[in-house]
């Protein structure tokens, strides 16, 4: 095992520690989680699952999404954000994978490798390597490692990866450090410590359970946040 593969497995063992073994909220279907993660995109958890809801209620299929006036959808998502640019972009990629397959029953990626399922997701305009990451981990069960903001910040100030790597190349590259087998859970607690305490601005590292192997934290001067640190 090299030093920083080694770190990542010491982070992860020191945030289960910390936060506990996390659940991920309940599974959904494939075409489900999709939807959900592109209303998810620059919003809140809280603001993703009224939108999401909505959607649901005022639609009963995703065909009937897919086929819906644009600015039904639009309203019905106004709650997550840029509702402008995700209803469109939802029903694009509705519309694409219908043409493509014929239907919206994503169940067929269960006999692909993972790659193979990733490739074939990507391909999609407005679907990135985090929101095909969280369809294949979360919903599908098939090993992969989603990088969102969160991630990407504490993964750089934890030097677990370059400081000019790309969110597209942080994806390969932290997957590379943690075991398949844990992607699910170093994911939401990784998350959650970015969120309540390795903030973008002002991070609590007094009250980090990381801040004696943290080379942010250990470059630190009291009550200071360095500019090239910040998201």
């Amino acid at each position: 095992m090299d030093e920083l593969t080694a770190r990542a497995q010491t982070i992860y063992h020191r945030l289960l520690q910390t936060f506990g073994f996390p659940e991920w909220r309940k599974a959904l279907s494939p075409v489900d989680e999709l939807v959900s993660t592109i209303l998810s995109q620059n919003t809140n958890d809280r603001n993703r699952d009224v939108a999401f809801d909505r959607l649901k209620a005022a639609f009963p299929t995703w065909e009937d999404v897919r086929d819906a006036d644009p600015d039904d959808v639009i309203e019905s998502i106004r709650p997550a954000g840029l509702a402008n640019q995700k209803g469109p972009r939802i029903q694009t990629v509705l519309k694409e994978i219908s043409a493509e397959r014929g239907n919206l029953d994503l169940s067929f990626l269960l006999d692909m490798t993972v790659d193979e399922a990733r490739s074939w997701l990507l391909h999609f305009n407005g679907v990135g390597p985090k929101t095909a990451a969280i369809v294949l981990q979360f919903s599908l069960d098939k090993p992969d490692f989603p990088v969102d903001t969160h991630i990407y910040r504490v993964s750089g100030r934890l030097g677990l990866r370059p400081e000019t790597m790309t969110v597209e190349q942080a994806h390969p590259h932290l997957a590379s450090l943690f075991d398949p087998s844990t992607y699910g859970p170093a994911h939401l607690n990784l998350i959650r410590l970015g969120r309540e305490i390795c903030h973008a601005r002002r991070p609590n590292c007094d009250n980090c359970p990381l801040n004696d192997i943290c080379p942010s934290s250990l470059t630190r001067s009291p009550g200071s946040t360095p500019d090239h640190l910040t998201l």
